[in-house]
């Protein structure tokens, strides 16, 4: 009986940080082979070498279509962050070009850029998937991670940084926010959350820290750019004095779940898996809503 042909390979679109490999690792203990398109001056050198692959500038749309084709690659996933070049710096090609004057590149936000790109994939006939549909064990679960909890001025905060970062989402400007005693600290826009704990170390008051939301925006394609945290979002938040975080259960993303609970039960503080739906509905003073 001849063997059934093996699956073709994922295409994991790699931006910066880890997500990349730990979606190449996860395929790979599946049994699936992978091809890595590295995006220039995103991607990680270092990782990237590990598997088979080919780098692509970031506006280089037809060189991107053709070495996934090469690859024989129907389905892809897109992983890691990317930092927003100006248009002028792009240097898009015929291909891009057409596709950034069809969707509006200056008008568009991150996740509306992000669910054109997807379309556009999906009408040269790739399926796009999403990192958790890979790498399903790193979901955030819902609860406490940490063995400390939010206490009541903490579930605060947590309500107040719910409400600012879905505004923040229905205009497509961020997925984060950090709150400390109802005070708005910082809210995350294009420099990210690196940058956005760094600003709110500056800015944190006297007294109980604060609490970092983060949530997927409201209207979100769940299948591109998911909040994500790890062990150094811990290490971060940290030095800028939190007490912890509160993240969407089910839709964001968990790098190094160990790492990251030992770093924050070190540190004294709570991780979260929380519904903002719900936390909105319950009163402002109610306790563990989750």
């Amino acid at each position: 009986m001849p063997a059934s042909p093996s699956p073709a390979p994922l295409g994991i679109v790699a931006g910066r940080g880890d997500l990349p490999g730990r979606l190449a690792e996860s395929a790979r203990a599946q049994g699936r082979s992978i091809f890595m398109l590295a995006l220039e001056g995103q991607a990680d050198p270092e990782l990237v070498r590990h598997y088979p692959h080919a780098w692509v500038r970031l506006a280089d749309g037809a060189a991107a279509l053709s070495h996934l084709r090469g690859a024989n690659v129907r389905e892809v996933v897109f992983a890691g962050g990317v930092r927003r070049p100006s248009l002028l710096s792009l240097r898009p090609d015929r291909r891009a070009a057409a596709f950034l004057a069809k969707a509006g590149w200056r008008a568009l936000g991150d996740d509306s850029l992000l669910s054109a790109i997807v379309a556009e994939f999906e009408v040269e006939g790739f399926r796009v998937i999403g990192a958790d549909q890979v790498w399903g064990e790193g979901r955030m679960p819902a609860g406490a991670l940490t063995k400390t909890e939010p206490d009541a001025a903490a579930w605060r905060d947590i309500r107040r940084g719910v409400e600012v970062v879905q505004a923040l989402g229905r205009v497509d400007v961020g997925q984060g926010c950090v709150v400390q005693q109802g005070i708005v600290l910082a809210v995350e826009a294009v420099e990210g959350t690196d940058a956005m704990l760094a600003r709110a170390a500056s800015l944190r008051r006297d007294g109980p820290g604060g609490v970092l939301v983060k949530l997927a925006k409201p209207a979100q394609d769940l299948r591109i750019d998911l909040p994500t945290v790890g062990p150094d979002t811990i290490r971060r938040g940290f030095a800028a004095g939190l007490r912890g975080l509160a993240v969407e259960a089910g839709s964001a993303l968990v790098m190094e779940r160990a790492a990251l609970v030992d770093a924050a039960d070190a540190a004294g503080l709570f991780v979260y898996g929380i519904d903002p739906a719900r936390i909105l509905r319950e009163a402002p003073a109610a306790h563990d809503p989750v």
